[in-house]
């Protein structure tokens, strides 16, 4: 069996454009299911899996990452990886499909969680915004805070692998992907908001095609500042490529735990790699 994904959202659990993908757990936030039975299920897929990793977005509300790690102490395992993400919703969404993926693959556990990193900083990750009046996750100076007062002004962010905050159509387009990707975009407005992203963006990015989801994540107003976004993420798409990086980063054996893993921590006891390891 392949190892277990789960995510904290059914509107994280994106469908895989090419070949085949297991489907991701979603455990539910403590006001949608009483603690014995996130227990439970928790429970059968470390039964049926071995492992699971769990991925979720770094504005997830404290009393649901709170349940999270209340259910890890119950079950008593170290086979639960709790992975936080700091990529907007439908970002993490994407780094889990690719988790997904390469969960059919031979990576130990260990090299899964860890990898989630690593593969974080291949994901080109921003928005289209009706407003950046509240948005929190790149500077944002007092000329654009005064253009969200007017109707109709629209702004792009970017905010992975570097924040950038600029005027669709009046700045210089952000620079894309040095390789090949896909996009996932996702809308909150109206159907011609997020024209510049699959009109513009995309092609401009080179883009290997275009994949549209819908409903937009339900964390995303909450990470945006705004509930008028258009949230877009670039990613590779290909897990074998995804693989072949992975494969190429030097492993290490995690000094408490015993997994293989990739990367400066444990993602399943959190244990960083020793000095000497390193």
């Amino acid at each position: 069996m392949p190892i277990a994904i789960a995510v904290t959202s059914g509107d994280l659990v994106l469908p895989a454009p090419d070949g085949p993908a297991p489907t991701a757990a979603v455990l539910r936030p403590p006001e949608e299911q009483p603690l014995e039975t996130a227990v439970a299920q928790a429970g059968l897929l470390l039964d049926q899996c071995g492992h699971l990793v769990v991925l979720y977005p770094d504005v997830l509300p404290a009393p649901y990452v709170q349940r999270l790690h209340t259910v890890r102490s119950l079950l008593e395992s170290e086979r639960v990886a709790l992975l936080p993400v700091g990529l907007p919703p439908l970002a993490v969404g994407v780094l889990a499909r690719q988790l997904r993926q390469l969960s059919l693959s031979d990576l130990g556990p260990g090299v899964l969680a860890s990898s989630a990193r690593l593969l974080a900083h291949y994901v080109h990750a921003g928005a289209e915004l009706a407003s950046v009046a509240r948005l929190d996750r790149v500077p944002v100076g007092l000329g654009p805070h005064v253009a969200s007062l007017l109707p109709g002004v629209r702004f792009g962010v970017l905010v992975n692998p570097a924040p950038l905050l600029f005027r669709p159509g009046a700045d210089a387009l952000p620079s894309g992907p040095a390789y090949p990707t896909r996009m996932t975009v996702a809308r909150a407005g109206p159907r011609r908001d997020g024209d510049w992203v699959t009109g513009t963006l995309a092609p401009a990015w080179q883009v290997q095609g275009v994949q549209e989801v819908s409903p937009l994540p339900g964390g995303s107003a909450r990470w945006w500042g705004t509930h008028r976004a258009v949230e877009f993420a670039a990613a590779i798409p290909d897990p074998s490529v995804l693989y072949q990086l992975i494969a190429s980063v030097r492993r290490e054996e995690c000094h408490w735990c015993g997994l293989e893993l990739i990367g400066d921590r444990c993602g399943f006891c959190s244990a960083p790699v020793t000095a000497a390891a390193a």
